[in-house]
């Protein structure tokens, strides 16, 4: 396990889940929060993953490797630190995400699959359709133990959610 972020240490954050979980809104916040650059990891998918998901077929591990890469290297990238909403949704992502940025720090927004269902419902203009998301939830591996980070229930007021992450962060910091 990696020694937690200091005061010195860029924070290279990963705000992890399923689609429509609500990654990109909490990240964005987050970053906000921390006075760090956002980044959105759909924005680093190749042209033609994204199609495949916009005609409803999961990608496989070949195709999330290069994307998982391009992702830490973004993170890596950012020398003071950065956030970055990306699914990282096993250990193996996560641990492809570490070959690159070896100090990231994950935060699993978790929450219940039918208000996820209901998000995802709601949502226009994203590549990502909701007949996906079932084998996203199949596929997720919770953080682990040895894992650095924490899991935060992401069905409350985004300002809320923020303010437990930051507060987390700060907890394992010191």
């Amino acid at each position: 396990m990696n020694a937690p972020p200091t005061p010195q240490t860029p924070h290279r954050i990963v705000v992890m889940g399923v689609s429509a979980v609500g990654k990109s809104t909490i990240g964005r916040g987050l970053a906000d929060a921390m006075q760090l650059p956002f980044i959105d990891a759909d924005d680093l998918h190749t042209p033609a993953a994204v199609e495949k998901m916009r005609s409803g077929v999961p990608l496989t591990d070949e195709d999330r490797l290069p994307w998982l890469h391009a992702c830490g290297r973004a993170l890596t990238a950012a020398d003071g630190g950065a956030v970055i909403a990306c699914s990282a949704l096993t250990r193996r992502y996560r641990d492809q995400l570490r070959d690159e940025a070896s100090d990231a720090i994950f935060v699993h927004l978790h929450a219940d699959p039918v208000h996820i269902q209901e998000r995802a419902a709601q949502r226009t203009g994203h590549f990502m359709p909701p007949s996906l998301l079932a084998s996203q939830l199949a596929t997720l591996e919770p953080l682990e133990s040895d894992e650095r980070g924490v899991t935060v229930d992401a069905v409350r007021p985004v300002a809320a959610v923020v303010d437990d992450v930051v507060s987390a962060l700060a907890g394992q910091a010191e």
